[in-house]
């Protein structure tokens, strides 16, 4: 199997398992009565699923995101910016005087 397959499939599975995470949190501290919805209704379970999927693809991808973007070179060298001038000098302005007589 590719590299890339490989590293995409472990990074939606870990991604899956933070949202089932998530998903208990949510249901332990009762967010928004969310643990009273799903226990007293019949359809909870359809719910429940749904919210950890949904959760598990945004999840999914944020650590797929996270896991190529790290992969990145890190630069080396200077990195740029603005200049810092050495030596300051005062600016010179000719300025004309008129007596009002």
């Amino acid at each position: 199997m590719p590299k890339l397959i490989r590293l995409y499939i472990t990074q939606v599975a870990w991604g899956f398992a933070i949202s089932a995470i998530f998903v208990g949190v949510l249901l332990a501290l009762n967010v928004a009565n969310l643990r009273h919805l799903i226990t007293g209704s019949d359809i909870g379970l359809v719910a429940l699923a749904m919210i950890w999927f949904m959760n598990g693809i945004v999840f999914a991808g944020v650590q797929f995101a996270y896991a190529i973007m790290s992969m990145a070179e890190k630069p080396g060298g200077p990195r740029g910016g603005t200049p810092v001038s050495v030596r300051l000098k005062p600016a010179l302005i000719k300025q004309e005087t008129r007596t009002g007589r």
